[in-house]
């Protein structure tokens, strides 16, 4: 994964704030309209951004447009008023609302509505999460219905084709921050939620030495305590999108490292909102880092871990003018552009909120870029290595792949239950994002129905994934 500049980087006249989006707050879509792709984040067919952002001259909800994903204008909405004018970009349900009632938390653009008013699906409020709807993005309008019980972290997602809305909201668990699922078929009605992901004890173990690897590594920005006593992992947030056939989550684990007292002075000094002051009053703070894993799951209840807990998504250096540094929130979902995902997340240059209102407490919009169905591989180096799948019934004729063995070679052989090869491929070589495997024995449509394994043996080369396609030709 290729990791590139900020997009939407949180700014104040005063030159303080934090953002928070869009992993927890908002999606970015790529829509074909007039021969070209708009990169969206909830709302407006132009292509924009919904951007919390809290503290500063206005703690509220801003609205960025993109048309590439890439470069952005401030478009002048007139909702607010701040500083005696309304020539800004803020967007909010009700211009009474103080944060965080008036936050616009996380959205997704639905089109399968038959209503235009609501073409746009939203969370509001930051502490509580109250359904909203938009018909383009700009006004919205809260929707008559109870909120969703959830801390100050969600994260929502739609899947088109079951036509279902996943919501997933901080709760607590076994090791503090931990993360429910809720659905939805209308917007109106939701599943009670149910808690489906949380810390265990190896993510204690590795996020102990991740810690102090952390400590260790001049490169990357350290957190403000290091308290050994006090180390320990939680799950932050958690996305959740539908991807081929699985549902993929990207859990923010957040690596504590040190408790900041309630009784610590200062506090009031650091520009807060009531909110948050109030909240940090009563129970403190804690410092550390977050990092980005990956899970997935078939039926959103049972999650399986993935590339053995390694970040997805982890900390950029200080030396590259980045602001992903120690806060990161996770995607919402992966936008496809031809042969690439590109993943938009949050990237925050501290967590802890006494780093806020300091020189390098700010955060942006940050995008991250990998190939498609690149989420993990299979490597090998000069040596051979092999991998043979569980059996399974063949139901398609052509067999595809993503694979780069540019520098090597790949051979897959078709096995049948009794280990026999009834069918394998010529060798394949170059870097192949979508390749359908050209047969050298035997032939899959004369094996439909059958059960099989594949057993691939690769040299110097990353296997990223295969799958089945029923069409031949």
């Amino acid at each position: 994964m290729k990791q590139t500049v900020e997009l939407f980087v949180a700014r104040q006249a005063n030159g303080r704030g934090k953002i928070a989006t869009p992993g927890s707050n908002g999606q970015l879509y790529c829509l074909p309209q007039n021969s070209r792709l708009l990169c969206m984040t909830g709302v407006s067919r132009r292509g924009s951004v919904v951007c919390p952002v809290v503290g500063g001259v206005y703690s509220g909800t801003s609205y960025v447009e993109s048309r590439d994903g890439i470069h952005r204008t401030k478009p002048v909405t007139s909702q607010v008023e701040v500083n005696g004018s309304r020539q800004n970009n803020y967007i909010t349900v009700d211009e009474s609302l103080g944060w965080p009632a008036n936050a616009i938390m996380n959205v997704v653009m639905d089109p399968d509505d038959p209503d235009p008013a609501r073409r746009f699906k939203g969370l509001g409020h930051a502490f509580k999460r109250e359904p909203v709807i938009s018909a383009h993005g700009i006004n919205w309008k809260k929707l008559d219905m109870p909120s969703i019980k959830s801390k100050d972290e969600s994260n929502l997602s739609y899947h088109p084709v079951t036509r279902t809305f996943i919501a997933t909201v901080k709760t607590g668990g076994r090791f503090g921050q931990s993360q429910s699922l809720t659905t939805s078929k209308d917007f109106g009605s939701w599943t009670q939620p149910k808690l489906v992901f949380q810390a265990d004890e190896l993510d204690q173990a590795l996020g102990h030495e991740r810690i102090r690897t952390r400590f260790a590594d001049p490169t990357l920005k350290p957190p403000e305590f290091n308290i050994p006593q006090k180390y320990g992992v939680d799950v932050y947030n958690f996305g959740v999108f539908r991807y081929e056939s699985l549902d993929i989550g990207m859990p923010t684990m957040f690596h504590k490292t040190g408790r900041v007292s309630k009784d610590r002075p200062g506090f009031d000094d650091l520009d807060l909102p009531e909110k948050i002051l109030t909240e940090v009053r009563k129970y403190g703070d804690w410092t550390g880092f977050h990092q980005v894993q990956l899970a997935c799951s078939r039926d959103l209840k049972n999650w399986r871990r993935a590339a053995n807990r390694r970040p997805f998504i982890d900390a950029s250096p200080m030396d590259g003018g980045s602001y992903d540094l120690q806060g990161l929130s996770p995607p919402s979902q992966a936008v496809l552009r031809a042969h690439e995902l590109w993943f938009y997340y949050t990237g925050g240059q501290s967590y802890a909120i006494i780093s806020s209102g300091t020189p390098n407490s700010g955060g942006a919009v940050c995008l991250a870029v990998l190939r498609r169905n690149g989420f993990i591989s299979l490597d090998t180096g000069q040596m051979n290595g092999f991998v043979l799948t569980p059996p399974f019934k063949l139901t398609g004729p052509k067999l595809s792949l993503s694979v780069n063995a540019f520098k090597g070679e790949l051979h897959v052989e078709v096995l049948n239950e009794e280990a026999g090869v009834v069918a394998k491929s010529r060798p394949i070589t170059g870097d192949l994002m979508s390749e359908a495997v050209r047969r050298a024995q035997g032939d899959l449509a004369k094996l439909a129905g059958a059960k099989v394994s594949l057993r691939f043996t690769l040299h110097n080369g990353k296997l990223y994934s295969w799958w089945l396609d029923p069409d031949s030709s």
